[in-house]
């Protein structure tokens, strides 16, 4: 699904956020990637959804390259991976059923194929019932189930999940990890990027830490060691 090969990018100071990063993740994995401030854990999210183009290396996904990927094919990517932030990115004068439309009335789909989408990814957030509000009206944890709803409306292959809960409360993060892993029963492939040492030991999953731009380990079923 995902495969990095000598994976290196270099700001222009010079710094170097990734150095020779191999990495092989396969499809239907819930991977947590963690690491210290400045580990390049943000950087390696940004290469994955060209938001950043990488200095060396190469970067497949489905077996595809997409490390020089040219600027007209980024959205077609970007509909094979849901992307979420810290920051819900919401559009505040929209309700939330405009919210998560938007995509798809951008990618110009049918009004009936887009209130079909809608409902069912709003019914998997369990926001169903609250799908006139708007943001300003929602709690934070809310918030953060529309834009995952928004993320699931392609039915990406993969979820990118970069600081999800780092807005949240306890229980509010537990609720958003619970639909995560929903999602990934689902067989979508989820990468989360996170500081949170309780959510990667409950987790029990796959664990990939960052150190210095580089990877210290890599843990089947493993826990928060830094």
């Amino acid at each position: 699904m995902i495969k990095l090969y000598g994976l290196t990018k270099i700001y222009a100071t010079p710094l170097v956020a990734l150095r020779d990063i191999n990495l092989h993740i396969k499809p239907g994995e819930f991977v947590s990637i963690i690491g210290q401030s400045g580990s390049g854990k943000t950087t390696l999210a940004k290469l994955l959804i060209a938001e950043e183009k990488a200095t060396k290396g190469r970067i497949e996904i489905g077996g595809t390259d997409i490390t020089f990927l040219h600027s007209d094919d980024i959205p077609y990517l970007r509909r094979q991976i849901g992307t979420i932030f810290q920051d819900y990115k919401l559009l505040p004068q929209k309700t939330v059923h405009e919210n998560v439309s938007f995509a798809l009335e951008v990618a110009g789909k049918p009004k009936q194929r887009i209130r079909k989408i809608v409902d069912e990814v709003l019914e998997i957030v369990g926001l169903g019932q609250k799908n006139a509000r708007y943001p300003r009206e929602l709690s934070g944890g809310e918030q953060q189930r529309v834009a995952i709803a928004r993320s699931l409306v392609h039915g990406p292959k993969i979820l990118v999940a970069d600081e999800p809960t780092g807005n949240l409360d306890t229980i509010n993060t537990e609720e958003i990890i619970d639909i995560l892993k929903k999602i990934n029963e689902f067989g979508t492939t989820v990468l989360l990027f996170t500081h949170n040492r309780d959510i990667v030991n409950r987790l029990k999953k796959r664990v990939i830490t960052l150190h210095e731009g580089q990877i210290s380990l890599d843990q089947e079923q493993g826990k928060y060691v830094l």
